[in-house]
């Protein structure tokens, strides 16, 4: 994936998304004003809340490409995250708090529903579109995350385009229960089989929010890389000579693609004077000094510019090895201990 990719990465998901709940929406509320069904209406609130919710998906993926600044050194990824919790917030208050109202306010009432072909011609419109925005989440999502399993995907997967994936897909589940229920209400009369359709979407839309804020959550509080990539960054590290030790390894997820790792090294000794001494400068340096004290002062200042500058060196190559084997790896801080 190029960096241009992974900076636009969701945008296409979110924009089909936005434009499909866009359509699907007006579909829905002309006919709710029309039919009366509860359950429709609760699909027609569904689908203005995702609307909204896509729209601050659309602002966070486009401010998290913001470059980093004097302000944000390690840039603004984490706006991502920010804007799906609102998004999810929105689900969980807009879409499924006020499905629920009305759902109490069905029961209360009692009112005629009508029903005919065009209410369940604009729940097939509206499955195909759910169906169509899913499907290029899915693909999206999957196309992101090459070589890994379903499981692993959606545990590690950018929750811009997740939410995306969930929405969609639960709504594909919302849309079937709609038109069951309306169905079930025309065939026996009971309005309580529209209102029972419209409790259902708004239970369905709670847990869908409680999923996405608690994963918006992690990367908020800073989740740390893969185990996986963990361990292995830490054995690429102790394969050089100088490094005794790899402790206190801390890492983040600044964005998608985009991670911050921190740890401590101690040196090994051994090596590191078998590196000073090589070419034979500890030998000819000490022929130098031997016979005078005020050389040997001399020698000890150099030597300790020396060192410093020779750790600095072998801390530069493994920086890059890291990079270079893990492109997502931005930002690298390693101290002496």
């Amino acid at each position: 994936m190029t960096s241009e990719n992974k900076k636009s990465h969701g945008l296409t998901s979110v924009i089909f998304a936005l434009l499909g709940n866009i359509i699907i929406a007006v579909l829905k509320g002309i006919w709710f004003f029309l039919s009366g069904s509860w359950a429709l209406f609760s699909e027609t609130i569904h689908s203005i809340a995702d609307t909204l919710n896509e729209s601050f998906l659309l602002i966070g993926v486009k401010r998290s490409s913001k470059k980093a600044d004097q302000e944000f050194s390690y840039g603004y990824g984490k706006e991502r995250f920010v804007r799906a919790l609102i998004s999810a917030c929105g689900i969980f208050f807009i879409g499924a708090g006020i499905t629920v109202y009305h759902w109490i306010l069905s029961l209360l009432s009692h009112h005629e529903i009508l029903t005919n072909r065009i209410t369940f011609s604009i729940l097939g419109v509206s499955f195909i579109l759910e169906g169509t925005t899913f499907s290029i989440a899915l693909k999206e999502l999957i196309h992101a995350n090459p070589q890994k399993k379903l499981k692993h995907i959606f545990a590690d997967a950018d929750p811009v385009t997740l939410a995306v994936v969930y929405e969609d897909g639960v709504a594909l589940l919302w849309v079937i229960v709609a038109g069951v229920s309306i169905w079930l209400t025309h065939i026996t009369g009971q309005q309580i089989r529209d209102s029972i359709g419209s409790i259902s979407i708004g239970v369905m839309l709670w847990i869908l929010a409680i999923l996405l804020i608690n994963k918006n959550r992690h990367f908020l509080v800073g989740k740390t890389i893969p185990k996986k990539m963990k361990k292995e960054i830490i054995e690429l590290m102790e394969q050089e000579e100088i490094i005794q030790k790899v402790m206190n390894f801390k890492s983040n997820i600044l964005d998608i693609g985009k991670y911050h790792i921190k740890c401590e090294i101690e040196c090994n000794g051994t090596a590191l004077l078998k590196t000073i001494g090589k070419h034979e400068f500890l030998k000819k340096e000490y022929e130098k000094v031997k016979e005078k004290y005020e050389n040997f002062l001399e020698f000890c200042v150099d030597y300790t510019r020396r060192v410093p500058k020779i750790i600095g060196e072998h801390i530069d190559n493994i920086e890059r090895k890291i990079k270079e084997r893990f492109p997502q790896i931005k930002y690298i801080d390693i101290e002496i201990n």
